[in-house]
C-alpha cells in the first residue's frame, strides 16, 4: 500500500512524470543548475532553465539528456531523484516502482545507464518502455491486435518512429534529429545569412512563433535580437516564416527519410493497415505547424495530430501501469538498434 507508481517520460528537452491514481502532475525541463565549487545541484527543473546564459561561473546549466539518451549520469541521478520527490511530495512512500520511457533506438548500454541512474535516485524496481509504444498508447491508438498501427513520435533530442501490432514493434527507426535539431539549424542559417548570433532559447522561441513544415497561406515575420559578428554589437533583424522553413529543411527531410524508410521494412499487409488507419505524430515536434501536410505529402497517407501530442508518452506509460496485466509484455522489451545512416 505504500508503493507509489511513477511513470517518467525522461525527454531530451523536458521531463513528464505521471503518478497512478493522479495523472499527469509534472512538467519540468530536463535541466539541472551545477555550482561547479560544490559539485552540487542548485536547482532543476523551471529554475534552472530560467537561469541559462544568466549566470555566473560558478553556475553552470546541464542538460543531462543528449539525444535522447543520458550523456551525464550523476547530473541525470539527481534530476530523476529531484522529480520524484517533487511528485510524491505529501505522500506516504516506502517504495517507487517506476517506469521510464526510452527511444526505440539506443544501445544496450545507453538502456543500462537510463536504468541505472534511475535506480541511484532510490525507484526500486526500474522498467523501461519504447516511447513510440508508449506515445501510441497514450494517444488512444489500438496496439494490441493484429493490425498495424504507425506512430511518429519527435521529442527534443530523437524522433523515434514504428510500425506497430499485437502489442511488438514490427518496424521501426529511431533518428537523434528533432526539436534541439531545428533550433540548431535556425541558429546556424542566422549566423551564416545575416551574420547575427542568437541563442538556442532565441531559436526556439522563433521556431515556436513563426516556424512551420508546410507553406501557409498566413505567412508572418518576427523581429529578433542577437550579435553581429563583425562588430559585436547588438542588432534587431527581421526574419520571416519561408526563411525558417527553410532554414529546418535538412533535419526535416531527415525525419521524413525515417519515415519511409520505417514504411519500406513494413509488410505488405500491415502497410495495408497504415494506408488505412493512418500516420499519428506525437511529441512536441508534432506541434510544429503544417508537418502532418509535409508527412501527408511525402508519404501519401492520412496523417494525424495527437490531440495532447507533449502529454502521449507519460499517458501511455500510465495506460501499462493501470493495466500491467494487458502490457506488461512491453516492459524492458529490447529492439535491434538502427540509426538512420549506419
Amino acid at each position: 500500500m505504500f508503493t507509489r507508481y511513477v511513470g517518467i517520460d525522461l525527454g531530451t528537452a523536458n521531463t513528464v512524470v505521471y503518478v497512478r491514481g493522479k495523472g499527469i502532475i509534472l512538467r519540468e525541463p530536463s535541466v539541472v543548475a551545477i555550482n561547479t565549487k560544490t559539485d552540487e545541484a542548485c536547482s532543476v527543473g523551471k529554475d534552472a532553465k530560467e537561469i541559462i546564459g544568466r549566470t555566473p561561473g560558478s553556475i553552470v546549466a546541464v542538460s543531462p539528456m543528449q539525444n535522447g539518451v543520458i550523456a551525464d549520469f550523476d547530473v541525470a541521478a539527481a534530476m530523476i531523484q529531484e522529480f520524484i520527490r517533487k511528485a510524491l511530495k505529501g505522500t506516504l512512500l516506502t517504495t517507487a516502482h517506476v517506469v521510464i520511457s526510452i527511444p526505440s533506438g539506443i544501445t544496450p548500454l545507453e538502456r543500462r545507464a537510463v536504468k541505472e541512474a534511475a535506480e541511484k535516485a532510490g525507484a526500486r524496481p526500474v522498467h523501461l518502455v519504447s516511447a513510440p509504444v508508449a506515445a501510441a498508447l497514450g494517444a488512444g491508438l489500438t496496439i494490441d491486435e493484429p493490425a498495424g498501427t504507425m506512430v511518429v513520435d519527435i521529442g527534443g533530442g530523437t524522433s523515434d518512429i514504428a510500425v506497430i501490432s499485437m502489442n511488438g514493434v514490427v518496424s521501426f527507426r529511431s533518428v537523434r534529429v528533432a526539436g534541439d535539431a531545428l533550433d540548431q539549424a535556425i541558429v546556424n542559417y542566422i549566423r551564416k545569412k545575416y551574420n547575427l548570433l542568437i541563442g538556442e532559447r532565441t531559436a526556439e522561441t522563433i521556431k515556436l512563433e513563426i516556424g512551420s513544415a508546410f507553406p501557409d497561406v498566413h505567412e508572418s515575420t518576427m523581429e529578433i535580437r542577437g550579435r553581429n559578428q563583425l562588430n559585436g554589437l547588438p542588432e534587431n533583424i527581421t526574419v520571416s516564416s519561408a526563411e525558417i522553413r527553410e532554414a529546418m529543411a535538412d533535419p526535416l527531410k531527415q525525419v521524413l527519410t525515417a519515415i519511409r524508410e520505417t514504411l519500406a521494412n513494413t509488410p505488405p499487409e500491415l502497410s495495408a493497415d497504415v494506408l488505412e488507419q493512418g500516420i499519428t505524430l506525437t511529441g512536441g515536434g508534432a506541434l510544429l505547424r503544417g508537418l502532418d501536410k509535409l508527412v501527408n505529402r511525402e508519404t501519401g497517407m492520412p496523417v494525424y495530430v495527437a490531440e495532447y501530442p507533449l502529454d502521449c508518452v507519460a499517458e501511455g506509460i500510465g495506460t501499462i501501469m493501470t493495466h500491467y496485466d494487458r502490457y506488461e509484455d512491453l516492459l524492458d522489451e529490447e529492439v535491434r538498434y538502427y540509426e538512420s545512416g549506419q
